[in-house]
């Protein structure tokens, strides 16, 4: 490391220690893998194996049960696969369909960061599955952990001339930014085992303490921001000229997370302080972790992601040294303008292919009595020629399929009765949660298996004020931490304890401005009677295409919020 900051404070968190003794992210996984006697690994490998893509977890429904039974949780592990831009083959949708049915729950999540993550995998299977991945040709190094995560870019079949270039974007920046450390091939891959790492640098990007917290880099292509890309430590907002991609608008400092009851961590929008041409965008991305790396608090990890380091030291600052660390400075920002963050449904055509955007609700791939998903999209990858593309959305694109091969797909479409969304209203197409219970370690109350449910009794508001076709972002997740990027929903709810929740409104449609608390710490029943007046009011006395995010602040129900240091106050 040519420019570190481990003295930014003499009291290191514990996490630290943790990763400067891990041999490199080896700590001692591979003897917790080979113990028998326990379904879980030690305490410090818990940390450490979210650097190779898992987190170990247990069945919350059944935690107190076997507690009487005087069993040991029941552990089990997630594990995020990563794919940039969230392209995938067909050959790989069949493996990761194999991967869930052999050695996970049978079903497959899509992430709000366009990753697979699977839920349920035993520690006895771990290495197997871990293995299978990646013959697959996909990883889950980095999917998690103090490094920079799964780069996001927009699947866009309706601009996809550009779309492949910033796929291969995406994925450069990925890999470039990938870790180094052999240990992951050693653990998972039986790779050759390096006995001695104390005189070698094998992270010569990272070093051997990674960075303060986890790193998001997403790619955004307008008019869509479907990757909400103010919500990116660093945010790549594409600026094409004359059909061609010229360059990227750059934000910096953006972040959900936060903790409840404590005021110094908050939700923040990403920065916009300049432009730069497209041939730069590796070397950008990397000097801007290196500030990230060399600045961020060490000390603190509620305070450690780069946002915080951006309001600390001041988007100036982080400008001025950007441009030092490079050798030459950022040009003016380019104009561009964003219409929505969500995905447009159905067949969209574009380079000659075709493209079919399916709704999937909240991200799940099952198979149900009534809906057979899984099933299909496993017959449909069977013929598929083209890719698919995992939507920042939780979505999934069917995309680049050929005239040829359209009307199979469209058969198996109708065979299993899959929906684009069009029979949903726009509240639920605009809808996302996260997993919470049962597995999620951190969630205060249901998520995923909730917001359903609820969006139910909300459209029955919607019927009466006659919004039912009217597109409205809604997000929930179960604790604070922000996976479904809840910050910037027009509704979202934030869990604090089991079936109460926090309201939030006011975000922005297009995901460029942040929400505001409304009410703590509310049940079902108080969120209807609260949302109620309000939607009957934006019936009333909205303008001609204003959103509810608009009109709530318009209206004085909420104040605007577009620094995060205000989202508090």
């Amino acid at each position: 490391m040519s420019e570190s900051n481990l003295n930014f404070s003499e009291k290191l968190d514990e996490m630290e220690r943790i990763k400067a003794d891990s041999n490199y992210l080896r700590g001692t996984i591979v003897e917790g893998l080979a113990d028998r006697i326990t379904g879980a690994i030690s305490e410090e490998d818990t940390k450490l194996i979210k650097f190779h893509g898992s987190y170990m977890q247990d069945d919350r429904d059944i935690r107190d049960e076997r507690r009487r039974q005087k069993l040991e949780p029941a552990y089990s592990f997630m594990i995020r696969v990563r794919a940039p831009g969230g392209a995938s083959t067909p050959e790989q949708w069949i493996a990761m369909d194999d991967i869930a049915n052999q050695y996970a729950n049978q079903t497959i999540k899509l992430t709000t960061r366009q990753a697979f993550q699977f839920h349920g995998v035993l520690k006895r299977n771990l290495k197997q599955t871990m293995f299978d991945i990646n013959q697959s040709l996909l990883d889950t190094l980095a999917a998690c952990g103090d490094v920079n995560r799964n780069v996001m870019c927009n699947p866009n079949p309706y601009q996809s001339d550009v779309h492949a270039e910033i796929n291969q974007i995406a994925s450069d920046i990925s890999s470039y930014l990938s870790p180094k450390t052999q240990a992951y091939h050693e653990i998972w891959l039986d790779g050759e085992k390096v006995l001695d790492t104390s005189d070698q640098e094998p992270e010569p990007l990272y070093g051997k303490t990674y960075l303060p917290r986890k790193f998001k880099i997403g790619i955004a292509v307008p008019p869509s921001n479907d990757i909400d890309v103010f919500s990116q430590d660093i945010g790549l907002i594409s600026i094409i000229e004359d059909g061609v991609l010229v360059g990227f608008n750059l934000t910096v400092g953006g972040g959900m997370g936060m903790k409840h009851g404590n005021t110094a961590t908050y939700p923040q929008v990403g920065r916009l302080i300049g432009y730069f041409p497209k041939a730069e965008v590796v070397d950008v991305c990397e000097k801007i972790l290196t500030i990230q790396r060399d600045y961020g608090n060490r000390e603190d990890r509620t305070n450690a992601r780069f946002k915080y380091t951006v309001d600390r030291k001041g988007v100036s600052w982080i400008t001025d040294e950007l441009n030092r660390r490079l050798g030459w400075d950022l040009e003016s920002k380019r104009a561009f303008h964003f219409e929505d963050n969500g995905d447009r449904y159905g067949w969209t055509e574009g380079s000659g292919k075709h493209h079919f955007t399916l709704f999937i609700q909240n991200g799940r791939i099952k198979d149900t009595e009534e809906y057979k998903l899984k099933t299909a999209l496993r017959a449909i990858a069977e013929i598929h020629t083209g890719d698919f593309r995992l939507s920042p959305n939780q979505n999934l694109v069917i995309a680049n399929v050929e005239a040829e091969k359209k009307a199979e797909i469209e058969a198996l479409i109708e065979q299993y009765n899959l929906t684009d969304g069009a029979h949903y209203t726009g509240l639920r197409r605009n809808s996302m949660a996260c997993v919470a219970f049962p597995t999620c370690g951190l969630a205060m109350a249901e998520s995923e298996r909730y917001l359903p449910s609820l969006i139910t009794k909300i459209e029955a508001l919607l019927d009466e004020a006659g919004l039912s076709e009217e597109e409205i972002t809604i997000r929930m997740t179960g604790c604070p931490n922000g996976c479904a990027r809840p910050a910037l929903a027009e509704i979202a709810f934030i869990g604090k304890a089991p079936g109460k929740y926090n309201m939030y409104l006011g975000g922005g449609f297009a995901g460029d401005r942040l929400n505001k608390l409304f009410k703590e710490n509310i049940d079902e029943a108080e969120i209807l009677k609260s949302l109620r007046p309000i939607l009957l009011q934006y019936a009333q006395e909205r303008t001609v295409n204003e959103r509810f995010g608009n009109f709530v602040v318009r209206a004085g129900i909420i104040e605007e919020v577009t620094d995060g240091q205000l989202f508090h106050s």
